[in-house]
């Protein structure tokens, strides 16, 4: 299991390396549940990285 900011750094470079990502597919990379991804991109917006988002179909 990585550490958390291993973790950071690793969803930066999904995120840095094409535009649109499922909450899904970044889980399934990151070999983590879709509710940490949700809290690493939280976590990621309070340190002042620009990350957009939209609503899936499930809300």
């Amino acid at each position: 299991m990585i550490t958390t900011s291993a973790r950071l750094l690793r969803l930066v470079s999904l995120l840095s390396s094409r535009p649109t990502w499922s909450n899904t597919e970044l889980a399934r990379h990151l070999d983590v549940t879709e509710r940490t991804v949700r809290r690493d991109v939280d976590k990621l917006r309070e340190l002042g990285y620009g990350v957009e988002s939209v609503p899936g179909p499930g809300g």
